[in-house]
Order: structure tokens, then C-alpha cells, then sequence
């Protein structure tokens, strides 16, 4: 670890400065859970399905807490690691804040890496200028985490166009049949949509999204 991530390695932390650490991270928690996790690709095919559908059920708040849920069953693992690596030697008294904190950041580092295209990496080493690192250890976070955040958007929205096709072919099928028939005046979503949610029910559409959301992370 470079920079800052070294910065206070071996040294203990004031009773003050461990207050300020606390607050620091826990008002920066939402950004972490937005940025360093699964919850980013989640939440984003999760908002295509409702858009697919075209509806407004399931309610905003239920799609981000199933996609919270699914992002804590997804991280399950790497938290594990952050608390063998971390958590308990700290508590033992092996390990001073810091080294906690060096060490809990490598098993969240491998798990977004693992995510991230090695171009969206390189683009921004390229826009930074740093020589390419040797090793998955020595990229920086500064660049992991915009790397890993681009990827996730990328593949979830590769994921969205899979989602979005069946229920495209079905509004497409449903105008034609309406304008066939001469009932144009007819809104096509009057049909469609218990067309598309019927399908939806019989290929147990939830149940499948949620497992090829979490074997994506696999």
C-alpha cells in the first residue's frame, strides 16, 4: 500500500482520532456500499426489470432493499475475509488501526478487481500516467474503485438489454396485433402488460434474476 494507506502503519490511534475515524467512515458508508460492492450492478437490472415490465410495482424502496439483501449475501465472503484478515487479529491485539484497516482493504480490493475489465483499469492509469502495476496487489484504490464502479455499469446495463428484449418483443407484438385489428386508439400497454407479467410469473422471473445476479459474482 502507497500514499495515505501507509501513511500511519505501526502507530496507534488517540482516543480522538478514533472518534474521528468512526464518523468519517460511517458518513461515508452509503458511498462505500454504492461503490465498493455489488450493489451497483443489483440495483441497476433490478430497475430494468420494473422498467420492462412498465410499472410501478414493485415500489423504488422494495428493489433497493432485495438489492441490498442480495449485496450482503454476495459479500458475504469477502466480509469473512476482511474479518479474518483484520478483524480478529486486531481484536488480539496483533495489529495496530491502521495495519487493521491495510489489511481488511486487500480481500475487498481482489473482489473488485476480479469485477473490473482491464480496460476500464487501464484507462484510467492512462489518464493518470502511472506505469502499469505488476501485480492486482499494487493497483491503488484511487484507481480500483472508478475502474470497478465503470465495469459494474457496463455489465449492468449489458444485463439490462438481455432483461429488456423479451418485453420489448412483446410491446412490439402487442401494437402490431392492435394496429392489424384497426384499434389504434387502444393503448398497446393495455395488453401488454398482463401479457408480460404472465410470462414473467410462468418463467419464475425473480427467482432467475436473483440467481443469475448472484452467479455473475461467482
Amino acid at each position: 500500500m502507497n500514499g495515505v494507506d501507509g501513511l500511519l502503519s505501526g502507530q496507534q490511534l488517540a482516543p480522538s482520532l478514533k472518534i474521528l475515524a468512526i464518523v468519517t467512515v460511517l458518513s461515508l458508508l452509503p458511498a462505500i456500499v454504492l461503490t465498493c460492492s455489488s450493489f451497483v450492478r443489483t440495483v441497476i437490472v433490478l430497475s430494468f426489470v420494473k422498467q420492462g415490465i412498465g410499472t410501478q410495482t414493485p415500489p423504488s424502496q422494495v428493489i433497493i432493499g432485495l438489492s441490498l439483501f442480495l449485496t450482503l449475501f454476495t459479500m458475504a465472503p469477502v466480509f469473512d475475509e476482511m474479518k479474518a484478515a483484520a478483524y480478529e487479529p486486531y481484536q488480539a491485539g496483533q495489529l495496530t488501526e491502521m495495519q487493521a484497516v491495510e489489511k481488511a482493504v486487500v480481500p475487498l480490493k481482489r473482489f473488485m478487481l476480479r469485477q473490473t475489465r482491464e480496460a476500464d483499469l487501464r484507462l484510467f492509469y492512462d489518464v493518470t500516467k502511472e506505469p502499469l502495476p505488476a501485480s492486482a496487489d499494487d493497483v491503488s484504490l484511487r484507481l480500483a474503485i472508478p475502474a470497478f464502479v465503470i465495469s459494474e455499469l457496463t455489465t449492468a446495463f449489458q444485463m439490462g438489454v438481455i432483461v429488456l428484449l423479451p418485453f420489448l418483443v412483446v410491446d412490439l407484438a402487442v401494437a402490431s396485433l392492435l394496429m392489424s385489428m384497426g384499434m389504434m386508439m387502444v393503448p398497446p400497454t393495455t395488453l401488454s402488460l398482463p401479457i408480460k407479467l404472465l410470462l414473467f410469473v410462468l418463467v419464475d422471473g425473480w427467482s432467475l434474476l436473483a440467481g443469475s445476479l448472484l452467479r455473475s459474482f461467482v
